[in-house]
């Protein structure tokens, strides 16, 4: 089993069903009164479709070798660390999110950083847009 195709498709199977079966230990009703398991049901369902998609398309296509990269998964492992240590000790998101594109910037086949600036700005907009319009309590400055 070394076609990449067939492992994505199998890994977003099994990440569809531990949410779905997640989902199902809370009251689902109906549309016009959701309870709060539909909507977790419903986005592993579609992510349940696409899975079954990428299965059925890895046994018509090429298969693509499976090639683990460590450097790479270390250094996205750290991007993550280093976002959630530098916002809760400098409770400061903005700092967190910038520091972690940057890291993960690392991963990339080709480095630049304008790329990785453009990134980090869209995320932060995304983060005020979620602070701002959703409502949420984000440590951002």
């Amino acid at each position: 089993m070394n076609d990449r195709n067939l492992v994505r498709g199998l890994v977003l199977a099994a990440i569809a069903l531990g949410f779905g079966l997640g989902a199902l230990r809370y009251p689902i009703n109906d549309f016009s009164h959701a309870g709060p398991g539909l909507f977790p049901l419903l986005v592993s369902s579609l992510l349940g479709i696409v899975a079954v998609v990428t299965i059925v398309r890895s046994r018509f296509v090429a298969p693509v070798p499976l090639v683990f990269n460590p450097r790479n998964i270390a250094l996205l492992l750290t991007a993550l660390c280093s976002f959630a240590l530098v916002s809760k000790l400098l409770h400061n998101m903005v700092a967190g999110i910038v520091l972690m594109t940057f890291i993960a910037g690392f991963a990339a086949s080709t480095r630049s950083w304008r790329r990785d600036l453009k990134v980090a700005a869209c995320l932060v907009a995304i983060a005020f847009g979620f602070q701002k319009l959703l409502g949420l309590n984000l440590p951002l400055y």
